[in-house]
């Protein structure tokens, strides 16, 4: 075992840490004994890595493994390790929760997030986003069948309040029409989707209040309803909040050109569309800090291998 703070005493495992912030804690599973005995996690993110048979291993936040290094999650966590604290815990707390639950801890973690001084140097640090033309949500029907189209490719398909609400909306005509088999989600142009528009970030500081908006307009409570019915087909980009609507689906295929990218602990917050509840529950715990820690681009193939989606496509 090597780190901050990797002990193993004659009671079982622990991590005791000396009242010091800590960014992360790391275990090397090919040296590491095997054991059995309590793991009683820090309050920061637990890493592993070596060997994923370890009986240690699924007990941990994250098993580093390609295409994430070692020395890229541990920079990222170094930079920001408030959110990354925040993370891991939430992460735990929800990993068996009833999903409506876990999203309402979902924002409340990100309105934490939202109103700390690590979110705040990032807002004083960004330069004003240029205005993009303006998108719709394209919603057609066709008996039994909900087609929806974020159109707004100028902009890949960034997500504005507009777009947001088109969304919401969309999705809640299929959760409460049980006449409606199947519904499937693309995004126009040469992107997928690239997250939520930047020019609104921080436009509403106070966290109460942003809290209070997530609950009532977040699409993602509206895609618990409809989302084992919804498919997905991701071209390009498929970022951020777009991604956290996209994990909900029960089908996903992917053009070989699609990536895939969680950026948020960068902004000193975490994904606050459902993504740590959609994404934990698509491609486990583990794999879902792995791509918020590192803040790692993953390819098609990679999102294949780990389950992020089902099918590689031609578009």
């Amino acid at each position: 075992m090597s780190g901050p703070a990797a002990l193993i005493d004659p009671d079982g495992l622990t991590l005791p840490w000396t009242g010091e912030a800590q960014p992360y804690g790391l275990i090397d599973l090919d040296q590491a004994p095997r054991t059995d005995a309590p793991l009683h996690l820090p309050p920061f993110p637990l890493l592993g890595i070596g060997d994923p048979s370890h009986p240690l291993a699924p007990r941990l936040d994250a098993l580093v493994e390609l295409p994430v290094s070692l020395g890229a999650i541990t920079q990222q966590i170094a930079a920001q390790p408030e959110a990354a604290r925040v993370l891991v815990q939430l992460l735990r707390l929800i990993d068996r929760m009833d999903p409506a639950q876990a999203l309402v801890a979902e924002s409340l973690a990100y309105g934490l997030l939202q109103g700390s001084a690590g979110h705040a140097r990032w807002l004083a640090a960004q330069m004003p986003a240029p205005v993009q033309s303006p998108g719709t949500i394209r919603v057609d029907r066709d008996g039994d069948r909900l087609s929806i189209l974020i159109d707004r490719p100028d902009a890949h398909n960034a997500i504005d309040r507009d777009l947001r609400d088109g969304l919401r909306a969309a999705f809640d005509i299929a959760a409460f029409d049980p006449d409606i088999s199947h519904v499937s989600l693309r995004g126009a142009g040469r992107s997928f989707c690239t997250g939520a528009d930047l020019s609104e970030f921080g436009t509403t500081r106070d966290p109460a209040t942003a809290h209070d908006i997530r609950m009532q307009t977040l699409p993602a409570h509206a895609l618990l309803g409809c989302g084992d019915r919804l498919s997905v087909h991701v071209q390009g980009g498929c970022v951020g909040s777009g991604l956290e609507m996209a994990a909900f689906a029960g089908h996903i295929t992917a053009s070989a050109d699609a990536w895939f990218h969680l950026p948020e602990l960068a902004m000193a917050i975490i994904p606050g569309a459902g993504g740590c509840v959609s994404l934990s529950r698509r491609i486990g715990r583990q794999r879902a800090a792995l791509m918020i820690l590192s803040g790692k681009r993953i390819n098609a193939r990679t999102a294949l291998g780990w389950g992020l989606v089902d099918t590689i496509m031609d578009d």
